[in-house]
């Protein structure tokens, strides 16, 4: 098995990938603020799309495929490192 070194610019480059997804997620969550301040019951069932004006489903749509994203980011970044562990490349 080859040992890979770690170098001080990758961690600084997944820190700011990190980062970056997190600053995303806080974006969506402070839009989607909105949609719970003026919830009207009278329109549908909370968080149906029956219920949310354009821009709230624009947001609420952004965040599902965000997380979409992220789920075949870790799945990728897993796969990646199985490779490196396995077969030491």
């Amino acid at each position: 098995m080859v040992k890979t070194k770690i170098h001080f610019v990758d961690i600084i480059y997944w820190l700011a990938i990190i980062g970056a997804d997190l600053f995303v997620y806080i974006i969506l969550g402070l839009l989607l603020m909105g949609y719970d301040d003026n919830y009207d019951s009278s329109k549908g069932e909370y968080w149906s799309l029956a219920s949310m004006n354009s821009t709230e489903k624009l947001l609420y749509f952004a965040l599902q495929v965000w997380n979409i994203l992220n789920i075949i980011g870790v799945f990728f970044i897993g796969h990646r490192l199985y490779k490196r562990i396995k077969y030491g490349t």
